[in-house]
């Protein structure tokens, strides 16, 4: 378990931050971006969090700390000969949003036209959350191109938006209050 004693280092007032091998990169990399994508995706679950009740609530609250995992893993660039075994997303995390998904989803009014974020107040939060967590996946993928990275973060991140966005619906009376997009409406 982390133990924090002082919470300013100064190791990082020139511009570096270390990661999870120990290794030192600037505070402006892509994976720095990515996993502070991640951290600002979970603040804003926070927050939603404080809308919703029971089981959304839950579910709300595994995926923060299921986030903090993301965040441990996006720091450990992937290696074959880790010297310590890194904290890793599992294939199971991501199911276990698969399954959400699929509850909210059979619960839902269908789609009749793309949907503006808003409708009921834990619906718009769900909806940030979810816009924030859609950035954090972008940086993943690029990350994943171009360095070491554990694929299932990915994968995660990919399966948290959709559950946001079906979240939101089920915020919205399963979707009878969601609020259509109207093609050309203010022309």
């Amino acid at each position: 378990m982390v133990k924090l004693t002082k919470i300013y280092t100064r190791t990082g007032d020139k511009g570096q931050t270390g990661l999870g091998d120990g290794s030192r990169i600037a505070k402006h990399d892509l994976r720095v971006a990515a996993y502070g994508t991640v951290d600002e995706a979970n603040a804003a679950i926070g927050l939603t969090q404080c809308y919703a009740e029971g089981d959304m609530k839950l579910l709300l609250a595994r995926i923060q700390n299921d986030l903090f995992d993301v965040g441990a893993d996006l720091c450990t660039p992937d290696q074959d000969a880790p010297p310590f075994p890194p904290l890793r997303v599992t294939s199971s995390q991501v199911e276990i949003l698969e399954k959400s998904i699929d509850e909210f989803n059979a619960e839902l009014e269908s789609l009749r036209s793309f949907i503006l974020p808003g409708g009921t107040l834990l619906s718009a939060h769900l909806h940030m959350a979810r816009t924030i967590a859609r950035r954090a996946e972008r940086l993943i993928s690029e990350l994943v191109e171009g360095a070491p990275t554990h694929l299932e973060t990915l994968r995660y991140m990919n399966r948290l938006s959709d559950l946001l966005f079906v979240a939101a619906r089920k915020a919205n009376a399963n979707g009878t209050q969601d609020v259509l997009w109207v093609p050309g409406a203010n022309r």
